[in-house]
């Protein structure tokens, strides 16, 4: 389990993995588009339809504005948790 700590704060700063399915021929679309948001990042899988997304938030506040930001993305088919800590 991969877990950052900013020892200054001392809090817990989850990171996140999921995999990212793009709607049909918007893979490049869909990497932009995650590129985009703050505390993403991307990585294309041998299957070019599957995108690698790892993200790192510094609380619960940022973590749930991520969360709604990835749902109003339109060329995002289906989002997979692979890793996460609460």
């Amino acid at each position: 389990m991969f877990i950052d700590i900013d020892i200054e704060k001392n809090k817990i700063m989850p990171i996140m993995s999921y995999l990212a399915y793009a709607s049909h021929g918007k893979s490049k679309e869909l990497a932009d588009h995650l590129r985009a948001i703050p505390g993403c990042e991307v990585t294309h899988s041998e299957n070019k339809n599957v995108l690698i997304l790892v993200t790192d938030t510094q609380n619960d506040t940022e973590e749930q504005c991520l969360q709604e930001k990835l749902k109003t993305v339109e060329s995002l088919d289906w989002l997979a948790m692979t890793f996460g800590h609460e």
